[in-house]
C-alpha cells in the first residue's frame, strides 16, 4: 500500500474534532427541541453557548501543527 501525499493526509488534531463535535451538538440540540424532548427555552440557551465554544476553540487553537508543515 502506498501512503498518501502530505497534502492528502487527514488532519488528526484535537482542534478539528472539537469543532466537529460542537457542530454535531448544535444539531442535536435543535433535533431534541423539535422532538419536544428539550423545551424551547433550553434550546434558546444551549445553541448560543455551543457556538461560543466553537468560536473560542477556533481562536485558541488557531492553525493546527500538522497543517503548518505543508
Amino acid at each position: 500500500m502506498e501512503t498518501p501525499p502530505a497534502s492528502e493526509k487527514k488532519c488528526t488534531c484535537a482542534c478539528r474534532k472539537v469543532v466537529g463535535l460542537c457542530v454535531a451538538l448544535i444539531g442535536l440540540t435543535f433535533l431534541l427541541g423539535a422532538l419536544n424532548i428539550l423545551t424551547a427555552r433550553a434550546v434558546e440557551i444551549l445553541w448560543p453557548i455551543l457556538l461560543l465554544f466553537i468560536g473560542v476553540e477556533l481562536v485558541i487553537c488557531g492553525k493546527c501543527k500538522c497543517c503548518d508543515k505543508a
